[in-house]
């Protein structure tokens, strides 16, 4: 069977699938990104975003990837005194290792091992020193499927006055971000993980006192420049316009299923994938216990690895998950279960890991997994 885009099983843990209503979207003639119907396009976004970060507050819109809000919020907020403590377990804690040394020259890292939960006592030990001036973590590491535990972290944080900088791209409109009650200063969502937009558009929202402490950082991602844009419905310079379009058609669909709908469904997705990897034998890769809602991340079996698994879900049965990132390269496969994704897409995928497995072990498929699914579905 070959690849096709249009009809595959999609499951990667991000870019997700797209609802045929934000593709449209996007096929809208060129418009003039400085008249009156784009700006009401912006104006209607400005309303919507409170609801994918579940608060009010000042929130922007940044033509770019996650990284590219990343690198805004780390640019404008990180300190150029004092020192920024940066907590990583995963691929993508180690971005943010590396871009926050960009720009603040006193970082402190607190790592612990792929898959495994960012301690609270090395990062209370860092905090009671008194010269941090901003942390920085990871809230969902899709590389690794953990979801960290910031409820955990939020107090000793809240409580050494530094600011709460948050990687939220897979984990905003996924799985709970209680930005008031953890006290975030800085959340970060990325447009295609649990909206399910297309790439390329990062949202910010930023408390009070972070918008207090914007300091210049880069140009085109000027945090201050696009808040001032915005108070006229504006941006700064030329937007993706048919990003755009597609991320006020997908806030749409997340007001009309509602947020605590949609993480609720996403939960109900993340267990069903964790009980039919149960019932297939294989063995989830994280702590258990922190394991995420939006993704699913699973040891490869004994003496198979990406050409055995994922490739022939690919070749065969037109599904597509993903691989292992880093030194995990091959030795793990992700699951994605966010955005638009839903049961059908969980029976088809693992109808067809299971018959893949059976196969490569020489042993009849017996529906386990299926069944597994189904005694979760509502």
């Amino acid at each position: 069977m070959t690849f096709d885009p249009e009809t595959t099983t999609f499951l990667i843990a991000g870019p997700v699938r797209i609802h045929p209503r934000v593709l449209r979207a996007m096929s809208t003639p060129s418009l003039n990104h400085r008249g009156d119907f784009f700006h009401g396009v912006v104006a209607e976004i400005r309303e919507l975003l409170p609801q994918l970060f579940g608060t009010k507050g000042h929130q922007v819109v940044l033509t770019g990837s996650g990284t590219a809000g990343l690198e805004a919020v780390y640019a404008a907020l990180l300190p150029k005194d004092g020192r920024t403590l940066v907590l990583t377990n995963g691929n993508f804690g180690e971005r943010t290792n590396e871009i926050a040394r960009r720009y603040s020259s006193h970082v402190t890292t607190v790592s612990a091992p792929w898959g495994e939960p960012i301690p609270v006592e090395p990062v209370a030990t860092e905090l009671a020193k008194g010269d941090v001036k901003a942390v920085c973590v990871v809230h969902n590491e899709t590389s690794v499927g953990l979801a960290n535990d910031l409820a955990a972290l939020a107090p000793v944080v809240k409580a050494s006055g530094a600011l709460f900088l948050i990687d939220g791209i897979s984990a905003v409109a996924g799985i709970p971000v209680s930005i008031d009650a953890w006290g975030i200063d800085a959340v970060v969502a990325g447009s295609q993980k649990g909206l399910a937009a297309p790439p390329g558009l990062a949202m910010v929202h930023l408390s009070d006192r972070a918008v207090a402490a914007l300091q210049p950082g880069t140009f085109y991602l000027d945090l201050r420049a696009h808040l001032k844009s915005l108070e006229k419905n504006d941006t700064p310079w030329t937007p993706a316009v048919p990003l755009f379009l597609a991320l006020k058609e997908a806030l749409l669909l997340l007001k009309e299923e509602g947020l605590a709908t949609r993480i609720e469904r996403t939960h109900r997705l993340a267990e069903a994938t964790r009980n039919a990897v149960d019932a297939l034998g294989l063995e989830l890769f994280p702590n258990r216990r922190f394991a995420s809602d939006t993704v699913t991340a699973v040891k490869n079996p004994p003496g198979l690895g990406d050409p055995e698994v994922r490739k022939v879900l690919e070749r065969q049965y037109n599904v597509l998950v993903q691989g292992g990132q880093g030194a995990l390269t091959g030795k793990i496969f992700r699951v994605g279960h966010m955005g638009i994704a839903d049961w059908p897409d969980l029976l088809v995928t693992f109808a067809a890991l299971e018959r893949v497995l059976s196969r490569a072990r020489g042993t009849p498929a017996t529906g386990a997994s299926l069944k597994a699914i189904v005694d979760r579905m509502p």
